[in-house]
């Protein structure tokens, strides 16, 4: 062995590990698998008509403005385009850069406010929570606003804490901190929570403990400053814009983006409808398992607030806030608790090194890793050598036929392995276990499922069977379709809008079919199909995305009645 090998410390190895761990779990299958919805090719598609297009400032659906979402998630992707020239590693890339640059925000803070030891395992216990992990892996735009909430919290937390040199305020943090809200309320309207910290921070200082928000400073005014000239990145050109020659259609987008789609949304939500208690459930079970310590951390938390420690009362109080405040609307999905759980980890983190010595804790999570392996070995061989009920919905659903054999054997593989690791490791070292097992899951998701899922997941094997059957002279219209359809077929299509009423776009699609009936074919999805259309001549390409399709061509259209002949 070298002489300076000899030397190295001891953390340089378990730096190395944890990061190694996090690129293994995140990266794996990454250019494996294209969009799958619901979200992720309604992204992808706007991304690709921005390179297509030129127009960065207004993001289109089709045809359609598409005001749902700010654009910085979607320009993320069209730069990663234009660096790799390749949508499989573009579309994924923005959220694995922000899962990665979430869990250094909370190792480093954790190394800053305790010692590096404590980052390390507030890393892990970020990184092997079951929700962090599966949103990282989807091109979604909440890992990206989990990370600037995050960086947000990070700033703020090293300026009211007093974590620069001397303790002297550190203002470039605090700039930071307001910055990185900006961006996430610019990336989605709900990046506006990271500046809750301000208020159990506020509270503090004013009953003396050990936090300064320094308001009576005029430097306290650079971090609003910060946080507009953040904002404007988008904000300012696109309203200059919009105030152009064309300016007029791009009012309705304005109004609905600015306004709509975030004070009225969090108002009077119109869709995803739950119960007050919707997000106590979520982190019981998504957030696995790192959730299991709660019960022994909720003591330990109750003595160091007693204590007024502030490195555990802010995140604490944040995490309060930020459940409330997602739980006052009827609308609610599971992703919008997540940018609590970093700070989640950070608080447990300190307490974690004494809890895994305790033979209780030890025991339940050698309990989940046996429950979670058993469950999945035994669903993968039922799969495999039986026929299941839940497997033929699932295979039936999404066409599944040619690979159900091999995605249950990918499934059995993860329980094998979860197994073995509990052999291997024994009730002593039931975190390692664990550990390994949820790698493995990560590693054969990425791998293995996600390639024999992708074809029904991401419609590219329906719109490659569609490509083959009509030929490449053909021209294709879409009817009732979704992003995934556009997105992944391989030629030039019509369409005909996208929140048009099926009706109306089977009149349209009829209509344009009916000036070329030899070459032009409609792919309709099933629930839109006209009475008038001959079934027999006809074909049903299955279904996909739980959805069924027919493929229409213009002779089993000529039935249906000219809508200028009515007239």
């Amino acid at each position: 062995m070298p002489k300076s090998a000899s030397f190295r410390p001891s953390w340089l190895s378990d730096t190395a590990l944890f990061w190694t761990l996090a690129l293994l779990v995140l990266g794996a299958g990454l250019g494996l698998r294209d969009p799958w919805p619901a979200d992720e090719p309604r992204f992808a598609l706007v991304a690709r008509h921005m390179v297509e297009s030129g127009d960065w400032l207004f993001p289109h659906r089709g045809s359609e403005l598409y005001s749902d979402k700010p654009p910085l998630f979607m320009w993320l992707q069209a730069a990663a385009y234009t660096v790799f020239r390749n949508w499989r590693v573009a579309f994924l890339l923005p959220s694995l850069l922000a899962a990665l640059g979430t869990l250094w925000c909370v190792v480093d803070l954790g190394r800053r406010l305790w010692t590096r030891r404590v980052g390390l395992y507030a890393g892990y216990a970020l990184l092997f929570a079951l929700q962090f992990t599966w949103q990282s892996k989807k091109a979604q735009i909440d890992p990206l606003v989990v990370f600037w909430i995050t960086l947000a919290n990070y700033g703020l937390l090293r300026h009211v804490l007093h974590l620069a040199r001397n303790r002297a305020p550190d203002w470039p943090m605090w700039m930071l901190g307001w910055a990185a809200a900006a961006l996430g309320t610019i990336s989605k309207g709900v990046g506006i929570i990271a500046l809750l910290m301000l208020i159990p921070a506020g509270i503090a200082s004013l009953r003396g403990w050990d936090v300064k928000v320094h308001v009576r400073s005029a430097k306290f005014w650079l971090g609003p400053l910060a946080f507009v000239l953040a904002a404007c990145v988008w904000l300012v050109p696109m309203l200059l814009a919009a105030q152009g020659e064309n300016g007029s259609q791009y009012t309705a987008y304005i109004n609905d983006i600015l306004v709509r789609q975030t004070a009225k949304r969090y108002g009077s939500s119109w869709d995803h409808g739950q119960p007050v208690w919707y997000f106590l459930e979520v982190m019981a079970t998504m957030w696995l398992p790192t959730i299991l310590a709660l019960p022994w951390a909720i003591p330990a938390w109750r003595r160091r607030l007693r204590r007024r420690d502030p490195r555990y009362l802010l995140p604490l109080a944040w995490w309060a806030l930020v459940l409330v405040f997602f739980s006052i609307p009827g609308g609610k999905r599971d992703m919008y608790i997540l940018p609590a759980l970093p700070m989640v980890a950070l608080a447990l983190a300190p307490l974690l090194p004494g809890l895994l010595r305790r033979v209780a804790a030890q025991r339940v999570v050698f309990a989940f890793t046996a429950v979670f392996a058993g469950v999945m070995l035994a669903a993968g061989l039922a799969m495999f050598f039986g026929d299941p009920g839940f497997e033929r919905r699932f295979v039936a659903e999404r066409s599944l036929e040619d690979v159900s054999r091999s995605l249950a054997a990918s499934i059995a593989a993860v329980g094998g392995w979860g197994v073995a690791c509990l052999f291997w490791a024994g009730r002593r070292r039931a975190v390692a276990a664990m550990i390994a097992t949820l790698t493995g899951l990560w590693v054969v998701f990425g791998l293995l499922m996600a390639p024999l899922l992708n074809d029904s997941s991401s419609a590219r094997g329906l719109m490659t069977d569609i490509g083959h059957r009509i030929g490449p002279d053909a021209e294709l219209g879409l009817v009732a379709w979704r992003e995934q359809n556009l997105l992944m077929a391989d030629r030039p299509v019509a369409e005909f809008g996208f929140k048009v009423d099926f009706d109306e776009q089977m009149r349209r699609g009829l209509a344009w079919q009916r000036q070329s009936p030899g070459t032009r074919w409609l792919l309709v999805q099933d629930v839109a199909l006209a009475p008038c259309v001959d079934a027999s001549r006809s074909v049903h390409m299955g279904h996909a995305n739980r959805r069924g399709w027919t493929l229409v061509p213009g002779s089993a259209a000529a039935n249906c009645p000219d809508p200028a002949t009515a007239r």
